[in-house]
């Protein structure tokens, strides 16, 4: 009855025979908490950080919230500022700009004049030097002085002559104090009026004679004022007689209204540049102009019979 029962062999699986997969078990998510809280707890028992230890708490850092801007600010419509304006025009534009609101305001155009400083000799005859360059380059090539030329740079001339009266009005006395200054401009504005075109038909020549009219009585007008002034002496020392007979002569003796004035208040002992004669002396041959030039200004003067 005590039969032997003989072991069975283990029963291997075949070698080809596809490997049975278990069933995966399902992970509850309270499962992984529960590992997670695990595996904390034992890294916080094997950390030494000062930032898990409870007496220093771990703090958020407060950041200041960022200002959101929208990108319609950055796009609106605005104006430029006057400063900003003004650096987008050029000098005629704010000439144009000024003279428009002088004229609406006729307070802000008075102030302007009283608050602009002078205009020296060498701006005005830079100013006088480009109306110049305007006509000549407005003159057609080929035409100097004909009627066709006239008539092209008509506009020009009248600009330049317009120019050459203003500004000669505001070099003269009472104005300008200084009279070397007077003679300076008027020097300088003669030669400008030598070079306009002489005109082919006479009828056109009226602008340049009556140029040289205005500016010989100008010229006359100075001499006056300064023969007031040390009898004239500044005329001599600065060669401003020869420089007035030269010019003269150059208009073909049209500033004989100056040389009078010369010859009249001042006592010029010059030669006539159109007649090469003596010119006449002045009335008084004691005045201090003849004594400067004699050398006998500051003489003592004899008293009695002797």
């Amino acid at each position: 009855m005590n039969a032997v029962l003989s072991p069975q062999p283990p029963i291997f699986p075949h070698q080809h025979e596809t490997a049975r997969i278990s069933p995966s078990r399902s992970i509850s998510p309270y499962n992984m908490a529960s590992r997670k809280r695990k595996a904390d707890d034992d890294n916080d028992d094997m950390s030494v950080s000062p930032l898990s230890s409870p007496a220093l708490p771990s703090r958020p850092i407060a950041r200041p919230s960022k200002k959101v801007r929208q990108a319609n600010d950055d796009v609106a419509a605005r104006p430029l500022s006057l400063p900003r304006l003004l650096e987008t025009l050029d000098n005629n534009q704010l000439r144009t700009v000024l003279q428009t609101i002088c004229e609406r305001h006729p307070d802000i155009g008075h102030e302007v004049v009283t608050s602009a400083p002078r205009p020296t000799v060498t701006c005005a005859l830079d100013i006088l030097a480009g109306y110049r360059e305007k006509l000549r380059a407005a003159m057609p090539l080929g035409h100097t002085n004909s009627d066709y030329a006239y008539f092209r740079v008509r506009q020009q001339l009248a600009s330049l002559l317009d120019a050459i009266s203003d500004f000669t009005s505001q070099f003269l006395p009472p104005l300008e104090q200084q009279t070397n200054v007077s003679l300076q401009f008027l020097d300088g504005v003669t030669k400008v009026i030598h070079e306009l075109p002489d005109w082919e038909n006479q009828s056109h020549r009226h602008h340049k004679d009556a140029a040289y009219d205005e500016i010989s009585a100008a010229w006359a007008l100075v001499i006056t004022e300064a023969a007031k002034r040390g009898g004239g002496f500044i005329l001599h020392t600065g060669g401003w007689d020869q420089r007035l007979a030269k010019h003269n002569q150059q208009s073909g003796g049209k500033l004989q209204q100056a040389i009078n004035a010369l010859t009249h208040e001042v006592g010029w002992e010059g030669h006539n540049p159109i007649t090469d004669t003596p010119a006449p002396s002045g009335r008084d041959p004691n005045s201090i102009l003849n004594q400067l030039i004699n050398g006998t200004y500051g003489s003592p003067v004899r008293v009695g019979p002797w």
